[in-house]
């Protein structure tokens, strides 16, 4: 393969360029959110049940993960230039097309254009901004790409939450008209141009981890509302999973030219840096899920103390990503990268403790420690993923480690939610064990005031019972975040600060 390289633009046009692409990104990772409140008005007005609905989120999310994997090929054929336009283009197009859908078909239909649109923005914007920025300056690169994958996710619910009840669910697309158009004619007039390096598409491979992907996304998505295990469908899912990405793994292993360079294996920077990322983000986004759940659940808090709680950790992150930017060109990376680890893992540490009788300020807390962790762990690690790979390779290694992040995210998610919900049960089975009807009928005695016959006791008591068996299970996730986190920081040791 020919190691074409992108010819360094003018200062004047890296300004234009890094803005274009930002823009991108951040139309990208905020549609991951914006709709997730606008459902039940979508669904009134396509005429959909709830479980239909859902569709209109996971069908962006599994072609999103089908055609990741294809961005590194797409770069080398077209060029990267050429692919970033059509993608942004296409993603403007598909957005308008999904804000005048008529009905859930045609919603879900255009969902998938713009699911497979958006999949090459994230990681061919991260190696472009890696290829226009000076080595001296990368950390401030991947600050500025960072900042989109923190900010986005956590405006998308508050933006379409506004835009759903003053204006219409509609416009949680049309919002993205604007904002690609701009993105668009940036790109086009400063975006520098590579010259494309064709190689030999690997549809075996591509079609053996699309299919994979696709399965296991699936599998994670649907597997909370179909009793996991006990469906067939989660079985027929997680066996193709299974069987595909093994065809994957070991025709990657043999194949003359697979679809990602054997370079990017042979990297141990890119390797290890993923790994660690890979398990890093289980923890990240199931933390960032669950505890919600928990305050709005267990906690009985509101939605809006829920979000109050929540806001300062993105604020934080906000702004140590850009320090650490600042940083990342004076401070061994692998330092920072330590430092946030260990602050993340005293968050979990924190969390393992928490009970019913906790306080706001105690959950916001460990939520600060956490999101300052978090920032000094985001930004270092892109670099050092970067910091040892061919140029000509950036597109391929941030499409895997892209691909790789979403996984490990989803996986952590879901994990979560399943150990949470069985250990629920389990802890609840072990508590009841010690309630029995004149316990009951004793508690329904001793407090008449309360005018409840032994029947209403027993359902207050069962709900207490079921608050306290769901905290002890969060805990236990708590505990399993925090395995986590010690397990993939040995990783660490493995990379190399510089090339």
């Amino acid at each position: 393969m020919s190691k074409a390289r992108a010819k360094a633009p003018a200062v004047g046009f890296r300004g234009p360029t890094t803005l274009g692409l930002m823009m991108a990104t951040f139309m990208s990772f905020l549609d991951t959110t914006v709709v997730n409140v606008a459902l039940p008005h979508m669904q009134g007005s396509l005429s959909a049940s709830a479980e239909q609905a859902t569709w209109v989120i996971t069908s962006y999310m599994v072609t999103t993960a089908v055609m990741l994997p294809l961005s590194g090929w797409l770069a080398a054929r077209l060029g990267t230039k050429a692919t970033i336009l059509w993608a942004v283009g296409g993603f403007t197009f598909s957005s308008m097309l999904c804000g005048i859908a008529a009905d859930l078909p045609q919603a879900v239909g255009f969902r998938m254009l713009q699911g497979a649109a958006s999949a090459p923005l994230a990681p061919l914007c991260q190696a472009v901004l890696l290829n226009i920025t000076p080595p001296s300056r990368h950390g401030r690169a991947m600050a500025l790409f960072m900042m989109g994958n923190v900010v986005a996710p956590v405006l998308g619910p508050v933006v379409g939450g506004w835009l759903t009840e003053n204006y219409s669910w509609r416009w949680c697309f049309y919002i993205n008209l604007p904002v690609g158009i701009c993105a668009l004619l940036l790109l086009l007039a400063f975006m520098p141009r590579e010259a494309p390096a064709p190689r030999r598409f690997d549809f075996l491979g591509f079609g053996s981890l699309g299919l994979g992907v696709a399965a296991l996304q699936l599998m994670l998505d649907r597997g909370p509302t179909l009793d996991w295990f006990g469906s067939r469908e989660i079985w027929v899912e997680a066996t193709l999973a299974a069987a595909a990405l093994w065809v994957f793994v070991t025709h990657s292993l043999t194949a003359k030219q697979p679809l990602f360079p054997p370079a990017l294996a042979r990297d141990r920077n890119l390797v290890s840096a993923v790994t660690f990322v890979f398990f890093f983000n289980t923890t990240f986004y199931a933390g960032v899920t669950v505890l919600p759940l928990m305050m709005q659940g267990v906690m009985g808090y509101s939605p809006l103390l829920s979000g109050m709680i929540s806001m300062p950790r993105g604020l934080l992150m906000l702004f140590a990503v850009v320090l650490v930017g600042r940083l990342d060109a004076t401070v061994d990376r692998r330092l920072l990268v330590g430092v946030g680890q260990i602050l993340c893992l005293l968050g979990y540490w924190q969390m393992t403790s928490f009970d019913l009788s906790m306080s706001p300020e105690q959950i916001m807390a460990s939520s600060l420690l956490q999101g300052l962790g978090q920032a000094f762990v985001f930004v270092p690690i892109a670099t050092l993923s970067f910091a040892t790979i061919d140029p000509a390779l950036r597109a391929d290694a941030a499409t895997a480690s892209n691909l790789l992040r979403n996984v490990g995210g989803t996986i952590g998610i879901a994990a979560l939610q399943g150990m949470t919900a069985f250990n629920g049960q389990t802890m609840h089975a072990s508590l009841a064990e010690h309630v029995t009807r004149p316990n009951a009928a004793e508690l329904a005695l001793s407090q008449p005031a309360l005018g409840l016959d032994v029947v209403r006791q027993l359902d207050v008591l069962n709900a207490e019972i079921t608050r306290q068996a769901t905290m002890v299970a969060y805990v236990d996730a708590f505990w399993a975040m925090l395995v986590v986190g010690f397990v993939c920081t040995p990783l660490l040791f493995f990379l190399r600060a510089r090339r």
